[in-house]
């Protein structure tokens, strides 16, 4: 038996079922793109922001001017402070950050969330390098720990320290630009890209900030000027170890200077020599130097070392004793004396141990 006409679909009936069907995959298809697209969002906004699993050693990443977003991409997945250049690159493209990002020097971390990577590379280089000038060290001796550290020269450290740019108040006329004694003994923290003039700025701010609320009026009360105050105590600082002996020391200088005995202090000597030596001998003491105070009397010409705070103190405040002699007993200690006899019986033991 054939079928009614109401059982045979007509054109029009197979054109609308092949239009629904159609309609179907699309809403099938756009719904899947959606999916997809919530998933790569969802993974995406992970990484961006809680990306889980940073080091803790820091990397020095550098940013050259005109570096593109997609090398500064490699760069940063290269020392693995992020997880894909092609996600940075995307991220920065979608939120158009791309010639946002500031040349220099960074210390970053692996595994860092995309966002803040953004946000300090917009903001801008951050590294910094930690210089430690330990006290009683020279200008030449500052500048090779600056050069350890930063990589500035050290020549050229010296030839800007030497370069008369610098204004130091303590510093008399005839001494020209000589900044031995001025550069403070301290940590700094400083920019990575830094320069020597910097650095050189930074230490005598700091030696300015340190000595600010010291009674320099005293230096006149003890004949001498606010700059041989800083002579001495650079004799101090290499003299003496221990804080409570400076002030022993800075009274036996005084005490000499008084009687107008030679100082015969053998850090001058060390000063004058090419080298430092361990220990010095006879013909060291006749090395011909106005820094050699086994042969000239009074002061050395300068500084000869950088002297920290408490060095300047006991210049500025004698111990009030009549010494004339002192000799290193050991341990950092010495022995002081106004006696040439008991003197000579306490370098004779010293040695003897």
């Amino acid at each position: 038996m054939a079928p009614g006409p109401e059982a045979v679909p007509t054109r029009l009936e197979r054109m609308r079922r092949e239009r629904r069907k159609r309609a179907r995959r699309r809403r099938t298809l756009v719904m899947a793109s959606v999916a997809l697209l919530l998933v790569v969002a969802t993974l995406l906004l992970y990484l961006h922001y809680f990306h889980p699993r940073r080091g803790e050693q820091p990397v020095h990443v550098v940013i050259q001017e005109g570096d593109s977003a997609s090398r500064i991409a490699e760069k940063l997945h290269a020392s693995g402070v992020i997880t894909s250049a092609t996600i940075f690159r995307f991220l920065s493209w979608v939120q158009g950050k791309q010639g946002s990002f500031k040349a220099g020097h960074y210390l970053l971390y692996p595994g860092m969330r995309y966002g803040e990577v953004f946000a300090l590379l917009e903001e801008g280089p951050n590294y910094q390098v930690r210089l430690t000038v330990p006290e009683g060290y020279t200008l030449r001796q500052t500048a090779e720990r600056v050069q350890e550290v930063t990589g500035i020269p050290v020549d050229e450290f010296l030839q800007v320290a030497s370069s008369g740019e610098f204004e130091v108040s303590l510093l008399p006329p005839e001494r020209g630009h000589d900044l031995e004694g001025f550069l403070f003994p301290k940590t700094y923290d400083l920019p990575g890209e830094v320069t020597a003039a910097q650095v050189i700025e930074a230490m005598l701010q700091q030696f300015e900030r340190e000595t600010a609320r010291l009674d320099w009026s005293r230096a006149e009360k003890l004949g001498v000027t606010p700059y041989q105050i800083l002579i001495i105590a650079s004799m101090i600082e290499r003299e003496a170890v221990l804080d409570e002996e400076r002030p022993l020391v800075a009274a036996v200088i005084y005490n000499r200077l008084r009687l107008n005995m030679p100082l015969q202090i053998d850090a001058t000597v060390q000063y004058a020599l090419p080298e430092w030596k361990e220990t010095l001998t006879y013909e060291d003491l006749k090395t011909p130097s106005p820094y050699n105070t086994y042969l000239h009397r009074g002061l050395p010409p300068g500084p000869i070392c950088s002297p920290g705070l408490a060095s300047i103190r006991a210049a500025l405040e004698p111990a009030g004793v009549d010494y004339l002699y002192y000799v290193a007993v050991g341990e950092g200690r010495h022995f002081f004396t106004s006696d040439y006899q008991e003197f000579l019986k306490a370098k004779e033991e010293a040695q003897e141990n």
